[in-house]
């Protein structure tokens, strides 16, 4: 099994709810050790939405995700572990709270989702 060295949550929204997104994703790294990304209008990567990363240690993934899924408040995040392989991580690894988006998995030499 290869080992985590830590997650990534991608937190999703749109025009209608980045004040949310904002305000979650500040409130996730004033209550925890993790490392709030830049609010992105446009989508970046392999993500079908605008975005906000959350970036965090795998030792915190038993208080950040619980807290996450309790306080999104209808917003859809995705969340993957980081083992080097991200391809793996995005396609196989993915944990999704709300609907499930397709990821451009191309970016990492896959097909599209």
């Amino acid at each position: 099994m290869q080992r985590i060295k830590g997650y990534h949550a991608h937190v999703y929204f749109d025009a209608n709810t980045i004040d949310q997104a904002r305000a979650l994703c500040k409130e996730a790294s004033r209550l925890f050790d993790v490392q709030m990304g830049r609010v992105h209008q446009k989508p970046v990567g392999p993500h079908p939405d605008w975005s906000c990363q959350l970036a965090f240690a795998p030792e915190l993934v038993g208080l950040v995700l619980p807290w996450l899924a309790l306080y999104r408040n209808g917003l859809v995040i995705f969340m993957h572990p980081l083992t080097g392989d991200e391809l793996a991580d995005h396609r196989d690894h993915a944990i999704w709270m709300g609907a499930v988006r397709p990821l451009d998995l191309s970016v990492f030499g896959g097909n599209p989702v």
